[in-house]
C-alpha cells in the first residue's frame, strides 16, 4: 500500500485492512462485505468522489457489516474513474490544521484542469443512469422479503436521495416499488432543489456539517421548507430527519481527524446515524 493510502487510513476511526472482497455485481465492480447467508437487509453505499481506492470507504462498509446483520455493497459507480487520492489530501486533509492556505490553493489550482475534465466525464445524466441501472437490477434480483437501504456520502448523497424518488420507482409483478426502502445522505452535494427531494417516497435521514464549506448548512432549511410546503398542500411524505454535526467540516463522515475529539465524534456518530435509521426502516 502506498503512502497516500496509509494517510487515508489515518483519517478514519476504523483500523486495519478492509475485510470484504471486490467482485462483479450487476455490471459493476463491487466491494462486498457482511452476511451473505441470511442478512437482515442489504445496504448499498454510494461513496464520495474518491471511490473504492479510498480505504476509508471500504472500512466504513465494514463498520456497517460488523454486527453480522447486514450485507453491504459498495459499487464502483465511477466505473474505474474516481478522483485521484492526491486530490483528497488537498480538499479534505486528515488534519486541516497542518495544511497551509498557500499549499491548499496552489495544489488545487495545479489539479483544477484534471478535475474539470473528470467532471465532464461524470455529468449528471450518465452518472444517474449508472446508479439507477444498478439499483434496478439489484431490486429485481432481491426477494420481496428483503429490504434495501442506501447510504450516500457527498457526491453520492445526491444519488442516494434520488434513489428514493417516486420517479425512479419500477414495476415488479404488476406493482410499483421504490428502488430502495430507506436512505441516509451525509453531506450530500450538488443537490438540485426542489427536484431531488420533492417527491420522495421513502424515509430519509440527512447529516449536515455546521462548518461545511462545500455543502452549505443552509440546504437543510431549504429542504425542510420544501417538505413543509408539500405537507401543507396535503401531500403525504415519508418520515425525514436532519442531524447537524459540529464542527462538521466537509467530509466529516468519511475523513475526519480521529485524533481530534470533536471530529472523532462526528465520525462515530455518523456511523450510528446510519445504523439506527436503517435498523428502524429495514424491518
Amino acid at each position: 500500500m502506498d503512502s497516500s493510502c496509509n494517510e487515508c487510513i489515518k483519517g478514519t476511526i476504523h483500523e486495519g485492512q478492509p475485510q470484504g472482497k471486490v467482485e462483479k455485481l450487476h455490471g459493476l465492480d463491487t466491494y462486498v462485505v457482511g452476511n451473505r447467508t441470511n442478512p437482515r437487509g442489504i445496504i448499498v453505499v454510494y461513496s464520495d468522489i474518491f471511490g473504492l481506492p479510498l480505504p476509508n470507504n471500504k472500512l466504513i462498509a465494514d463498520s456497517y457489516a460488523k454486527s453480522g446483520e447486514w450485507l453491504v455493497y459498495l459499487p464502483d459507480f465511477f466505473q474505474g474513474d474516481p478522483v485521484p487520492l492526491k486530490v483528497a489530501d488537498l480538499l479534505i486533509p486528515v488534519d486541516a490544521a497542518k495544511q497551509s492556505t498557500i499549499a491548499k490553493y496552489t495544489g488545487i489550482l495545479a489539479r483544477a484542469p484534471a478535475f474539470l475534465m473528470w467532471m465532464t466525464r461524470h455529468k449528471e445524466a450518465p452518472t444517474n443512469k449508472v446508479c439507477m441501472d444498478f439499483l434496478q437490477a439489484l431490486r429485481r434480483a432481491t426477494p420481496k422479503s428483503q429490504k434495501i437501504g442506501m447510504v450516500g456520502f457527498c457526491w453520492g448523497g445526491k444519488y442516494a436521495i434520488r434513489a428514493g424518488l417516486e420517479s425512479n420507482m419500477i414495476e415488479i409483478d404488476g406493482a410499483k416499488v421504490p428502488l430502495v426502502d430507506a436512505v441516509v445522505a451525509l453531506h450530500p452535494s450538488h443537490l438540485a432543489l426542489p427536484d431531488d427531494v420533492e417527491s420522495l417516497v421513502v424515509p430519509v435521514s440527512y447529516g449536515w456539517g455546521q462548518e461545511d464549506t462545500m455543502v452549505n448548512i443552509e440546504l437543510k432549511a431549504k429542504i425542510e421548507d420544501i417538505h413543509a410546503t408539500a405537507r401543507k398542500e396535503g401531500r403525504k411524505l415519508p418520515e425525514m430527519e436532519h442531524k447537524v454535526y459540529k464542527p462538521g467540516r466537509h467530509g466529516f463522515a468519511v475523513r475526519g481527524n480521529p485524533d481530534d475529539p470533536l471530529e472523532r465524534a462526528c465520525l462515530e456518530d455518523s456511523v450510528t446515524q446510519v445504523l439506527n435509521w436503517l435498523g428502524k426502516w429495514l424491518q
